[in-house]
């Protein structure tokens, strides 16, 4: 208790600002991990694919959550590409996003396919073991 009977708390600091001051200095600032904000974005672009995947009963929505998750992943290479200052990472994205363009052309093409056989895109209707 102080001189008056009241609480004292402890300083830190004293009362000068110079002092205050050349303490902030020493002080580090917290740096966030450079990769993190790409991991993030990566993550939920993953979630939000997986999410729209499961709720599809259509042909054609299945393959926006694909391109979605195939995205997801591209982000992840690019920000671990980053952070080791490596181009394979990026060249690794560039092969993927070919694939991901042959995927989406094959599917349009089956997606056609089947709609001139069974003029029906619902995957309910749907049955290819029938003709």
């Amino acid at each position: 208790r102080g001189a008056r009977g009241r609480h004292v708390s402890p300083r830190i600091f004293s009362r000068d600002a110079s002092s205050f001051l050349a303490a902030r200095r020493l002080a580090k600032p917290i740096m966030m991990n450079p990769k993190t904000p790409g991991l993030c974005r990566s993550a939920i672009s993953l979630c939000a694919a997986v999410l729209l995947f499961a709720g599809c009963r259509t042909l054609t929505a299945p393959s926006a959550p694909v391109e979605l998750m195939l995205n997801g992943v591209n982000l992840s290479f690019v920000a671990f590409a980053a952070h080791w200052h490596a181009l394979s990472g990026q060249v690794f994205v560039f092969f993927v996003m070919v694939v991901a363009a042959a995927e989406a052309a094959v599917g349009l093409a089956i997606i056609i396919a089947v709609y001139r056989t069974r003029e029906t895109l619902n995957v309910d209707q749907v049955n290819l073991l029938k003709l």
